[in-house]
């Protein structure tokens, strides 16, 4: 089955520079865009959910800063969609900015997560990154029939959702982190979270790298830096397609980077794009 990926621009952020990618102009205040992902097929599903609330972000020492055309409900207007038309809302991890608006959804929207995230959410490790807000529900939503739909993808492997739609353990960003892999007309998307925030940083033109085909540290990780170099590394095999949570889609030829998108996957190439979310605020 050929699905179709819309970015859903649910809030912008501001945060150390070096937060995205390791030691890259620490102290310097950068704005990034938070996307959650609407993939488009017999029943709608979206891929995480943006913060809570601007002051949320706060606790993190950071700043969110939504637009009046930002936010759940309204970026999904913009499909002819509302909150009970989704079927599943799947979480590549469940820190501050991913899972924030899940209890806007109504009961029979089944969350999805590998329970290993879960787990780790409420271990401590992370702190505030794990808000009790968000937590509290999805435990809530544990004791509801079908409210929430459990994975353990580092033992059962690759599990799939609906046709066309599997997740995998990502091995990378946190403990339970996973991928969400579409097939796409024009080949497969991986929906990688945090796994990379910065596609040119990271990806394109590694800061700090000399080796080939070596891609550069996130500043934020809860797994070794092994792992988190492995998981971009998975990330980067065998897809055509790379949808990180906070910069626009990359496409992938033999895992490096030819292009970008910009809201629609598949859509057209439009090459490198205005850095407006890593400029200097």
């Amino acid at each position: 089955m050929s699905l179709e990926i819309k970015l859903l621009d649910l809030g912008d952020i501001e945060l150390d520079s070096s937060f995205l990618v390791i030691a890259r102009n620490p102290g310097q205040a950068v704005r990034a865009p938070v996307f959650g992902m609407l993939i488009l097929g017999a029943d709608p599903m979206i891929v995480d959910t943006g913060y809570r609330n601007p002051q949320i972000m706060q606790r993190l020492g950071m700043r969110g800063i939504p637009t009046p055309e930002q936010g759940m409900e309204k970026q999904l207007a913009k499909y002819g969609l509302k909150l009970g038309d989704v079927r599943y809302l799947l979480h590549t991890h469940l820190h501050i900015d991913h899972a924030g608006t899940d209890d806007l959804f109504p009961a029979n929207t089944t969350v999805v997560v590998n329970r290993r995230e879960l787990e780790y959410s409420v271990s401590g490790l992370m702190g505030e990154q794990y808000p009790p807000e968000d937590i509290k529900h999805l435990v809530d939503r544990l004791h509801a029939k079908n409210g929430l739909r459990l994975l353990d993808l580092e033992i059962s492997g690759d599990e799939e959702i609906i046709p066309g739609v599997v997740c995998q353990a990502a091995y990378a960003h946190t403990e339970g982190a996973m991928n969400v892999l579409v097939d796409t007309a024009e080949g497969r998307a991986c929906i990688c979270g945090d796994v990379i925030y910065d596609i040119n940083d990271q990806l394109a033109t590694p800061m700090w790298q000399v080796g080939e085909m070596e891609p550069a540290y996130t500043g934020n990780h809860g797994t070794t830096k092994r792992g988190e170099k492995g998981g971009m590394k998975r990330v980067m095999s065998g897809n055509r397609f790379v949808l990180p949570a906070h910069d626009r889609p990359g496409v992938l030829d033999h895992g490096q980077v030819i292009g970008r998108l910009h809201d629609s996957i598949p859509g057209p190439l439009i090459g490198a794009l205005p850095r407006r979310k890593w400029m200097p605020v």
